[in-house]
């Protein structure tokens, strides 16, 4: 069963692997590496357009970052230049004065001075509604007297305006001991945003300055709402919050997956002097976007091709191989079931098949002339088989045929047959008294007045056995066949072929006449059988006599034979 089952697992894959799915498989072996190898060329093109992408923004992100320490290098500039004239001027009012006149108008970043004194409230300022402002809880006062240097605060609200702002401050103890004053300017976040102007405005990029505690402090023009958010809040980077705030690295690269399942790059630096840091985010998807829409019409196409081949390669393989298959083997069918005129059409195949089809075509020609010359042989055997060669009369199995076909025409007419039982008397003693070539001639000479006979009877002639003969008669009543069973024992006589061993010193031949219509009750044999009755009847009655054996019916309706 396992065997059986195993070989029709193979006869399913041999079907399934027929010449269509080879040559599509071979069409897809060949195109497919060259689309596929476009497609990955398309891949690689992306990898790089996002790598230079991101090379091009991190370097971006560090001209910005650059940009915005200036601006911080210039604050601390202008503090330890304010801090330095407060150290030396000789008081409180002369120190203003100068302070008011230092603050120079190309740094419009810088949005007001301020002189703190040792109890935090400010003792002068560039904006006179200022002064006298209490600032002593302010964290980057705290932090710049402890620390004696330059303090850039986080994002903070300004107390007079309730705006946002970033304030710098400069002790002015780092130049003289024995001072409390800190010298403190306030920087404004819209000139730092707008030095991230190169960054805005480029689809997929986000930027942002964002202070030590991760809140944004300033933003191109196009993302302005994030300027006061904490970066955790920020949904797009909220991933990498942490990371960026966390590490001790003055620059670096994040990867990350968004929110929004977007691929994400970020680039951070930190602005020196400060714990701000300016990051860029950079979406894979949107910057690769012209790319990725490449490399979906370049597997489209891959695709369409493979689709187009596959087509190609069917619609050749039916016409170039699978239609020639099929009319050689149409034609061999045909030719096989005995069409001999079954040719294959060459006109209609391809130059490959016409070899084949000529020589396909001249081996049918040779078979059919076969063919045509057996059925002749066989027919002059079938003839020969039914002949007997030394009367030329039909022999006993031509005999049988011919019964059986004229029975059969008799019983569907309704019309009677007769059968007429012929054997030359004493042919014994004649063969021992003149030898068998005598014997032979004697019954050739025999043989032609019969067939004579059957000719003029309509009958059909046939040596049944040795001496023996029949002559069938079809249409043909009792007492006609039996005029023609004395018309065949005169017609011997008329011979005058000397028998000196029989009474009647010639050869003589005795008749037995059988004569029925046929019916399904009876059968051939029946008939066969009244004529070898009738002549052995005539042999008791001395021979050289003609007697009838015919079918009569009796009261039970049943058939007998009586003399």
């Amino acid at each position: 069963m396992s065997r059986f089952t195993l070989n029709r697992k193979k006869a399913k894959l041999k079907k399934l692997l027929g010449i269509r799915a080879r040559l599509a498989l071979l069409a897809l072996i060949l195109v497919a590496p060259l689309m596929l190898d476009r497609a990955r060329s398309l891949e690689d093109t992306r990898s790089k357009q996002i790598s230079h992408a991101s090379e091009e923004f991190a370097e971006l992100a560090q001209h910005s970052a650059d940009a915005q320490r200036e601006v911080v290098s210039s604050v601390e500039t202008m503090l330890k230049s304010a801090a330095y004239i407060r150290a030396s001027a000789g008081g409180i009012a002369s120190g203003c004065d100068l302070l008011r006149q230092s603050l120079p108008v190309n740094l419009p970043w810088i949005r007001s001075l301020l002189i703190v004194g040792g109890d935090g409230h400010v003792q002068c300022a560039t904006r006179n509604e200022l002064v006298g402002l209490d600032l002593s809880k302010r964290d980057y006062l705290k932090k710049a007297r402890e620390t004696r240097d330059f303090v850039v605060s986080d994002f903070l609200f300004a107390i007079t305006t309730d705006k946002p702002t970033v304030i710098a401050a400069y002790p002015v103890s780092a130049i003289r001991e024995d001072s409390k004053a800190v010298i403190v300017a306030g920087i404004s976040l819209n000139w730092m945003s707008k030095i991230m102007a190169n960054l805005g405005g480029r689809p997929g990029i986000s930027a942002a300055l964002i202070d030590s505690t991760g809140t944004v402090l300033a933003a191109p023009a196009d993302e302005a709402s994030l300027i006061g958010r904490r970066l955790d809040s920020i949904p797009l980077l909220a991933p990498i919050a942490g990371k960026v705030l966390n590490t001790d690295k003055n620059e670096g690269s994040i990867p990350f997956v968004a929110a929004d399942n977007s691929r994400r790059i970020v680039n951070f630096a930190r602005i020196p002097g400060t714990q701000s840091r300016l990051i860029v985010s950079i979406d894979e998807t949107k910057v690769s976007a012209a790319i990725n829409r490449d490399i979906r019409t370049a597997y489209l196409q891959l695709c369409f091709v493979c689709v187009f081949v596959l087509l190609g390669a069917l619609v050749a393989a039916e016409n170039l191989i699978i239609y020639p298959v099929e009319v050689m083997a149409t034609a061999a069918k045909r030719f096989g079931q005995g069409d001999w005129s079954a040719r294959a059409g060459r006109s209609s195949l391809p130059a490959e098949f016409v070899p084949l089809a000529r020589a396909f075509n001249a081996m049918a020609a040779r078979l059919g002339e076969r063919e045509r010359e057996l059925i002749a042989a066989n027919d002059r055997l079938t003839v020969m088989a039914s002949i007997d060669m030394l009367s030329g009369l039909a022999n006993r199995r031509g005999f049988q045929s011919r019964l059986d076909f004229e029975w059969m025409k008799a019983q569907q007419c309704d019309t009677e047959l007769s059968l007429l039982l012929i054997d030359v008397d004493h042919f014994k003693l004649y063969n021992d008294t003149y030898g068998h070539p005598e014997g032979d001639a004697c019954l050739a000479r025999l043989s032609e007045t019969l067939a004579g006979i059957a000719a003029d009877t309509m009958g059909f002639a046939s040596r049944y056995g040795g001496e023996e003969f029949c002559l069938l008669l079809p249409n043909t009543p009792a007492a006609r066949a039996l005029e023609i069973g004395e018309r065949v024992r005169q017609a011997a006589l008329a011979q005058a072929l000397p028998h000196v061993t029989s009474i009647h010193q010639m050869v003589t031949v005795s008749v037995g006449v059988a004569t029925t219509k046929p019916n399904d009750t009876q059968r051939p044999g029946d008939l066969i059988e009244a004529a070898d009755a009738a002549l052995y009847a005539a042999k008791h009655r001395g021979r050289n006599a003609v007697v009838e054996h015919g079918f009569v019916r009796v009261t039970d309706d049943s058939m007998t034979m009586a003399s």
